[in-house]
């Protein structure tokens, strides 16, 4: 791990402008239309058009490649496209790579992208029975022998072993999925609005996994999210205030696997998220007492107390207190997800996540935290992994 203590992307870039579809269970349109119409909605936000774009990013798992989308977006030439790996791990990355085109001009304004019909076509939850002969299907080979098929059976694991360690019963999780559910009940985008639930509802739903309940697990969404990248100089002169990128990181552990490191020698924390949080502090210069607010990655509720933890944001094995003494509400020491999170809002790979971060900057979540300066915000859990920091333009 590199010793310097600084490095040249943080502050250089801004997202300019955030745009989504709506978040459904049968959008009736294909994955592509999803994407352009994201696209489309960003741009506007950020008061530019198709031609002002010259770079795209998105994620390897997207149906939609970039020459796809710009030339159905009405976008021109393109002079940077890329796409990361990793699923959820690869959110906060599409970012980072945006920031380090923009950085190193070799290109202006970058739009970040990711649509599927998560819900009414492919869905991920179902598992994967089925592996084309790869370097990553012979890994999984060592899981998916003993039943280990789905990533809730994959997370349950490492939650069990959480659970135990620390002296914890499932009602643990509770805490996580109520706070979200509580958020997404007064935000009209999200899936489960004016739908709160309860820690007896918590409880009362029924085992996917052990100790993982329905109420643990994300949805199954369709819908796209877009983002758009500039320099924060092309940015003070759009529409909106800019969300600066004070810091942006990648990470991937010892042993590290995809939702699969059951080989490590501690299966109670997120060692990929570590790396993670290591590099934000390091080169942001920030303290987890500096931040306002924090979008934690929630496919599955024990990956966000580990992230708490992994952040610093409480000691190892406390999280599960840190929730339940209301340090994740609105009006906690670090409210969590005040969008809903995708326990509560939408799944679209954190993407929708990172839209949040932007509108706390901006002061316009519906979740609004007061004089919120510096948004944590993270990508996918228990695969390589990513993070940002945003704040705002002073």
């Amino acid at each position: 791990m590199s010793l310097r203590t600084r490095d040249t992307l943080g502050n250089r870039a801004a997202i300019a402008g955030i745009g989504a579809t709506e978040f459904s269970k049968d959008s009736g349109r294909s994955e592509l239309k999803l994407a352009v119409e994201a696209v489309h909605a960003a741009l506007d936000d950020a008061g530019l058009v198709p031609a002002d774009v010259d770079g795209m990013v998105s994620f390897t798992m997207d149906t939609s490649p970039e020459i796809t989308v710009a030339q159905a977006a009405g976008i021109g030439e393109l002079s940077f496209f890329s796409r990361i790996h990793y699923g959820g791990g690869a959110a906060c990355a599409t970012v980072q790579q945006a920031a380090l085109a923009i950085a190193s001009g070799i290109a202006e304004v970058v739009v970040c992208y990711r649509a599927f019909n998560e819900r009414s076509g492919r869905r991920f939850g179902s598992g994967v029975q089925q592996r084309e002969p790869s370097a990553e299907g012979a890994a999984l080979g060592w899981a998916l022998p003993f039943g280990l098929l789905t990533p809730a059976s994959w997370v349950a694991m490492a939650a069990q072993r959480y659970l135990h360690t620390y002296g914890l019963t499932p009602d643990a999780l509770g805490p996580v999925a109520v706070a979200d559910r509580r958020h997404a009940a007064v935000n009209p985008a999200a899936y489960f609005h004016g739908k709160p639930i309860t820690l007896a509802d918590h409880a009362a739903s029924r085992w996917i996994v052990e100790p993982l309940r329905l109420l643990d697990c994300c949805q199954e969404t369709d819908g796209g999210q877009a983002l758009v990248v500039t320099s924060v100089e092309r940015a003070r002169d759009l529409r909106r205030p800019p969300a600066v990128i004070t810091a942006a990181a990648q990470g991937a552990g010892r042993a590290q696997e995809q939702m699969t490191s059951f080989y490590r020698d501690d299966l109670t924390g997120l060692p990929e998220m570590g790396v993670v949080a290591r590099q934000l502090w390091r080169t942001s210069g920030l303290l987890p007492a500096d931040i306002d607010t924090a979008v934690l990655y929630d496919h599955f509720s024990p990956f966000v107390l580990m992230q708490l933890e992994e952040f610093g944001f409480c000691g190892r094995g406390e999280a599960a207190a840190f929730a339940a003494d209301g340090g994740i509400e609105i009006d906690g020491r670090l409210p969590v997800n005040t969008h809903g999170g995708q326990l509560g809002e939408a799944y679209l790979h954190g993407m929708n996540g990172i839209a949040e971060g932007v509108r706390q900057v901006r002061g316009t979540s519906v979740n609004q935290v007061s004089g919120a300066a510096h948004v944590l915000v993270t990508a996918g859990t228990g695969v390589p992994t990513s993070g940002l920091l945003l704040g705002a333009d002073r």
